[in-house]
């Protein structure tokens, strides 16, 4: 596993803010744009963070922007066709995880072992959560949502 992948500054809380960002837009109106401090106030978030959050779903492509008054972000992409482990991926949400388990392990014979064993036990977690996650879309868990909102 590469370094820079397992040591991101981005937070594993960020998948879970950006698939309800994602959610939220979906529901809007085609058309309309979301501002970011609605959104924010509306997950209780921080406006920064969620800023952050949402550039990044830009840059990937999830999203698109606005400016002007009647600004902010909307889907680029239909609801259905954005799968749960693409969010993943953007955020690499277990990256801390599976560098925290493998770095436990020191430099002593034991430990060089050690790191090895659990680097192929962190590969097969995140490829089970993969897995998982790519049977899921927005559009799956908004409708999940619906008769609970």
């Amino acid at each position: 596993m590469k370094q820079e992948y397992c040591t991101s500054t981005q937070h594993p809380k960020w998948f879970g803010l950006a698939v309800q960002a994602l959610i939220i837009m979906s529901r809007e109106d085609v058309g309309s744009a979301c501002p970011s401090i609605e959104l924010a106030k509306y997950l209780q978030s921080e406006p920064s963070l969620l800023r952050r959050i949402l550039a990044v779903l830009a840059k990937e492509g999830f999203i698109g922007t606005r400016e002007g008054r009647a600004g902010g972000y909307h889907l680029k992409k239909p609801a259905a066709s954005i799968r749960l482990v693409d969010i993943y991926d953007a955020f690499r949400a277990g990256s801390q995880l599976c560098f925290g388990i493998t770095e436990t392990a020191g430099t002593h014979p034991l430990g060089r072992c050690m790191k090895s064993v659990l680097g192929e036990i962190t590969k097969e977690m995140d490829e089970s959560m993969r897995a998982v996650l790519s049977k899921y879309t927005i559009a799956d868990i908004a409708g999940q949502l619906e008769s609970e909102i």
